[in-house]
């Protein structure tokens, strides 16, 4: 019952985000306006009479009295924003939700980057998005996405498989899984990261959620980074959350033409940070990298001569397809069928402009 009136002041009609945190700045608790005469609500600046009158006559009751049975019965956390461990970044907005519902572990002063794109994302832009989250959780940094398909759905993996932590932010009740195929990514993440949403429980993935689940996306974040999105992409959305925030914004470069990089590479036609490796973000909002990529880790299966002359090479630093023909005794051809084979056993990735980077 510890949030009690904050389930019930958020669930009078009218009271929305900014009039919520103007009345609990003003009273100082839920509580207090909750149980305020009509003539000091409607003293405090920004609230209208409309809004004076919902509080004292709404009745909030069942609602705050179900939700924390719900809470409870779910073993759900919520974190409001007097809190410590509520994100200090996502205070910054001029709407921050005054409360959030979490499950796994919520650090409010961690550093994190998000990386979003499209949900009908091509085996490049998956793999793209992969070994970003993958660096990125390397360097200690937080990802967070939205637990899409797609690109989400790849960034949080990333990270989560390198032994790093993730963010989901859900357009959709904590305990709504959407969707519902990512069941076993919402318990990694709850356990190796956390899952949080403002939407109360039991909130279907309505269209509408998502734009206000991407302003947290963007916000608790110090850049975005868009690997492929289309014209019309969500994604794109969140970019632009990110420019209001007053966050970088980077993507990542995509075919030409194809649709589903239209947006991405909108985006750095218009000035965004074009995104090649990890370090392109680490320069951008200047992290000092903690190190480099590894130095000749030998993989745990055997490889052939060819396979371990240009795995060596490219543990020396990401290289072009043409350095390695360059600098290695093979021939082009060899070169291309030696890197394919290099990327289906996992020992590579390939990153944009043909350039090839050790797992």
């Amino acid at each position: 019952m510890d949030h009690y009136y904050w389930f019930a002041l958020k669930s009078v009609p009218l009271v929305g985000n900014v009039t919520f945190l103007r009345l609990l700045a003003h009273f100082g608790s839920p509580e207090a306006a909750l149980k305020a005469p009509y003539r000091e609500l409607v003293a405090v600046k920004g609230v209208s009479a409309a809004a004076a009158t919902s509080i004292a006559e709404h009745d909030f009751a069942p609602f705050a009295q179900a939700e924390c049975e719900k809470v409870s019965a779910k073993k759900v956390q919520v974190v409001d924003i007097l809190s410590g461990r509520y994100p200090r970044l996502l205070m910054e907005i001029p709407d921050p939700p005054p409360y959030l519902y979490v499950m796994g572990e919520l650090d409010g002063s961690e550093t994190a980057v998000a990386v979003v794109g499209s949900r009908r994302a091509s085996h490049y832009g998956q793999s793209t998005a992969t070994l970003l989250a993958r660096e990125l959780a390397g360097q200690g940094i937080t990802v967070v996405s939205g637990m899409a398909r797609g690109i989400d759905t790849a960034a949080h993996w990333g990270a989560l498989k390198a032994g790093g932590r993730s963010v989901a932010v859900l357009g959709s009740g904590i305990d709504v899984i959407y969707p519902p195929e990512n069941d076993v990514l919402y318990r990694t993440l709850c356990e190796s990261g956390a899952v949080i949403t403002e939407f109360p429980m039991g909130s279907e993935p309505l269209a509408e959620h998502f734009p206000r689940r991407n302003r947290i996306i963007s916000a608790l974040s110090r850049g975005v980074v868009v690997v492929e999105a289309g014209e019309a992409s969500g994604s794109l959305i969140t970019a632009r959350y990110a420019l209001e925030q007053g966050r970088e914004v980077f993507a990542v470069p995509g075919n030409v033409t194809a649709n589903g990089s239209r947006g991405a590479n909108a985006l750095i036609k218009e000035g965004a940070k074009l995104v090649q490796q990890v370090e392109d973000i680490l320069e951008e909002l200047s992290i000092e990298p903690r190190f480099t990529h590894p130095k000749g880790k030998p993989p745990s299966f055997p490889l052939t001569p060819q396979e371990a002359e240009l795995y060596a090479l490219i543990c020396q630093g990401v290289l072009e397809i043409d350095e390695l023909i360059a600098q290695s005794a093979l021939t082009a051809g060899e070169v291309s069928a030696t890197l394919l084979r290099l990327e289906v056993k996992g020992v590579i990735t390939q990153l944009p402009g043909k350039r090839f980077a050790p797992v």
